[in-house]
């Protein structure tokens, strides 16, 4: 039987960890196709070595389009890395259901489609790595981040499904709960506020006006402030995401940053009770 391949397609890699891990893998000598929706932003990448390539998460022809590429070039997707996602900020009422959709879009079913999309040829070749980059959000929830964090609750969901289904075929599936990590992804989640909040359809002020401004303020606190000496660079998750496909027997889950191992410990020993007095102390209690 022919050696499997090991071609990498790595999804939203115009910046942050996308980037890195692409750089990275690429220095390490791993076939690597980087995508993103705007292939110009990819230049930096195509001269490291990575083969670049055009890939909307939200777009069925652009997914499979990226699929058959790797497969046509190298025989199939041998390491999937789900990075590609965004988040929409804001309390539940006020986010219109247009903008909820789309982070879902984006952060769940862009997810499963490419993986659905990559696994006929990976059980073919009975090897293959799928690496889905979630967040220590998964294991809790911020106020004003409900949505977001849904999409990484359904992501470990999905990922331990996805290992049990999967090991039988030679297939690992890697998830990684990363904390804080200092890219621009904290200036996208306090501008998707503005972007995608609207007030209650309803007359009389904005009953979550002040709630939703101090959400924006400590999400981007959180990444300027004084936080970012327990976040790390999106380097860490790349050099993180190397050492997993090297390992023999892969790890299952990985949490990354001192600020997620600190802030899921926390959440642990909390009951719901306390976690929401410890909420209070950092977001307005909308009234």
């Amino acid at each position: 039987m022919a050696e499997p391949s090991e071609a990498v397609l790595i999804t939203g890699c115009s910046s942050g960890i996308g980037r890195a891990t692409a750089l990275r893998l690429a220095g390490a000598g791993w076939t690597v196709y980087a995508s993103a929706r705007r292939p110009e932003s990819l230049a930096q990448l195509a001269d490291a070595g990575c083969r670049t390539l055009a890939l909307d998460v939200t777009d069925e022809g652009s997914m499979r389009g990226a699929v058959e590429r790797v497969e046509q070039e190298c025989g199939a997707v041998g390491v999937l890395v789900n990075n590609a996602g965004y988040s929409q900020s804001g309390a539940i009422e006020t986010v219109p259901m247009d903008a909820a959709r789309r982070q879902f879009e984006t952060n769940v079913f862009g997810v499963v489609r490419l993986i659905q999309l990559v696994l006929p040829k990976m059980r073919a070749q009975r090897w293959g790595k799928i690496v889905n980059v979630g967040s220590m959000g998964g294991r809790l929830t911020f106020p004003g981040g409900g949505h977001y964090h849904a999409t990484k609750h359904a992501l470990e969901a999905i990922s331990d499904a996805l290992r049990f289904e999967l090991r039988g075929f030679g297939i690992d599936v890697i998830l990684l709960e990363p904390g804080l990590i200092t890219t621009e992804f904290g200036n996208a989640a306090a501008a998707s506020m503005a972007r995608g909040s609207s007030p209650p359809a309803h007359d009389g002020a904005d009953p979550y006006g002040e709630f939703n401004a101090a959400v924006g303020a400590v999400t981007q606190g959180a990444y300027d402030g004084p936080m970012r000496r327990l976040g790390a660079g999106p380097e860490r998750v790349a050099r993180t995401i190397e050492r997993a496909l090297r390992r023999r027997r892969a790890p299952t889950r990985i949490v990354i940053t001192p600020s997620a191992k600190l802030t899921i410990a926390l959440r642990r020993m909390l009951s719901d009770r306390a976690w929401d007095a410890a909420m209070r102390q950092q977001f307005p209690q909308p009234r």
